[in-house]
């Protein structure tokens, strides 16, 4: 089978139903945006010593194919994230920032390598929230792949946090103080 179909060469692909749009078409932007996301989140897997943290950037890896077939549906695709979802990425942002001073300032991202490839997630996380809004206005059995999302990019600015204490015994970040 050879990767290239030349089926694109006009600008316009397939989405995962057999539908073909534009390149630019908001539902391409959005399965980009979480590709991305989820190359991103490969390479802080990839960074990251084995543990339950790195098990749970995989496990969120996963989950954003899933996410993809409902907000861009398929034949395949759920009828909606669960709740538990929700409800264990609060459980993990409570439990990175149990561990951390509390904050006063605004943080630089930086201080090592994997926690600045946390708040690139963070950044490419709140793109791909922002795109799913734009395909999803008013679709109910969407409001949880959206808090979803809201609470991922949450959480990889407390893992970057966590991240950087752990290495360094105290967080090595640039600050900048709120007043």
């Amino acid at each position: 089978m050879k990767i290239y179909t030349k089926t694109g060469d006009n600008g316009t692909t397939s989405l995962p139903d057999g539908t073909r749009v534009e390149k630019t078409d908001a539902r391409t932007v959005l399965l980009g945006d979480l590709d991305e996301l989820n190359a991103h989140l490969g390479l802080l897997a990839a960074q990251m010593d084995e543990g339950d943290d790195r098990d749970h950037i995989i496990c969120i890896q996963v989950r954003l194919f899933i996410i993809a077939a409902l907000l861009v549906p398929s034949t395949h695709g759920t009828k909606s994230v669960p709740d538990s979802w929700i409800e264990e990425q609060e459980r993990a942002i409570d439990a990175a920032i149990a561990i951390l001073p509390p904050l006063n300032s605004f943080i630089v991202p930086g201080g090592s390598v994997v926690a600045a490839q946390c708040h690139v997630c963070r950044t490419v996380c709140r793109r791909v929230e922002r795109s799913a809004i734009a395909v999803t206005s008013g679709k109910d059995n969407c409001r949880n792949a959206l808090a979803y999302l809201n609470r991922l990019s949450d959480y990889f600015f407390a893992l970057a946090r966590k991240l950087n204490f752990i290495m360094n015994g105290a967080e090595k970040n640039i600050t900048i103080p709120w007043r």
